[in-house]
């Protein structure tokens, strides 16, 4: 299985147990989940219901950013307004002009609300309901809801016009999909009633359940609103996903946290050592050492920390089963406007093969 596609079923699994996904399928209601850490914020999860109206294959879905389902009359400033909200973590309910896969419009509400970990209060998925805005909308004269047919499509918006799991997405290149607007003749808003909105309200606190329930037996409690922890040192996911977009191999780390934590890892890192990245999170990185490891290679590392000086290093490192590599690791503060409060970050690469993070990367 592709490795990209690894870490999507792991960003499921390891918050949620096996019966969450029957459970989801079994609500009414239409969505998405996604997960800002996973570079380009992947969908991770599609209703059935979902998959139905949209007219997609679940295949065509999971491991997609939510910018396939744009076109050329999607309001650009919606999407910049979801982008904004992703960027600040909060909910948001906005009406979205989206396409269908065979390319026909249609104005849906789409309501999105992050989930949190209620140990550490990072936002581990964003969960989309979408809802149709019915009876508004012509097509050539003709209710884009095909009301008559019985038709209630719904599909996930998109999240960030700069979104990309390669580079950022070309605004030119977006408006010029689905050229053919087939007749589109519709209002620049199309507002929800009041009852589709209390319908989308209540999606969300149904499904915000049901994860919360599966989230018990697997120990990773997630929950709707964030949890205040004192001293806690957040990545948001704003950040998450620009970090995103660099594809070697590193981990932030928290210096002023006890045991200096990491704080970030990125999709490389985890490829590169086997590990899930809720089991890497949290933890310093002395769980990579091993006992062939350089104890004298170890005390540079240390003092270099302590001196918030840059370091680089070769290091024999042990992936999670066991098995061992070359690393050269290069150590490097991050500091703020004052070039105090140094953040180290260490750039992990295997078999000296990739290049370290640098400050002009970020």
């Amino acid at each position: 299985m592709d490795s990209h596609l690894v870490l999507i079923e792991k960003s499921f699994d390891t918050c949620y147990s096996i019966g969450a996904r029957e459970a989801l399928d079994e609500l009414p209601e239409c969505f998405t989940i996604t997960d800002p850490s996973i570079s380009g914020h992947p969908i991770v999860f599609a209703s059935s219901c979902f998959l139905k109206m949209s007219r997609y294959s679940e295949d065509e879905v999971i491991g997609r950013n939510g910018r396939i389902f744009q076109g050329p009359k999607t309001n650009r400033r919606s999407v910049m307004e979801i982008r904004e909200a992703i960027r600040e973590e909060r909910a948001l309910q906005i009406s979205l002009l989206n396409y269908r896969k065979d390319g026909t419009p249609f104005w849906m509400l789409f309501h999105m609300c992050p989930v949190f970990c209620k140990e550490d209060g990072r936002v581990v998925h964003f969960v989309a309901v979408q809802v149709p805005i019915l009876g508004r909308q012509r097509l050539n004269g003709t209710s884009l809801s095909e009301e008559g047919s019985g038709f209630r499509e719904i599909v996930f918006g998109s999240c960030r016009r700069e979104v990309c799991s390669d580079s950022l997405v070309d605004t030119g290149r977006v408006l010029s999909l689905d050229s053919d607007t087939r007749g589109l003749n519709i209002a620049e808003t199309c507002e929800a009633s009041e009852a589709e909105k209390r319908r989308a309200a209540s999606a969300i606190k149904n499904i915000l359940s049901v994860l919360t329930q599966h989230s018990e037996s697997t120990g990773k409690l997630v929950c709707g609103k964030r949890c205040s922890l004192p001293g806690a040192t957040l990545v948001s996911s704003s950040l998450n996903i620009s970090l995103g977009r660099i594809k070697q191999s590193f981990v932030l780390t928290e210096p002023h946290l006890p045991d200096m934590p990491i704080v970030y890892a990125s999709d490389a890192f985890l490829e590169l050592t086997g590990y899930a990245r809720n089991e890497v999170l949290g933890r310093n990185c002395r769980f990579l050492s091993g006992v062939e490891t350089n104890s004298s290679v170890l005390q540079k590392i240390k003092e270099s920390i302590q001196t918030e000086q840059a370091c680089t290093v070769r290091i024999l490192n042990y992936r999670k089963n066991k098995s061992t590599f070359r690393n050269l690791l290069h150590i490097s503060p991050v500091r703020n406007a004052t070039g105090k409060d140094g953040l180290p970050l260490p750039a992990l690469s295997c078999c000296q093969k990739r290049s370290h993070v640098t400050l002009r990367d970020l």
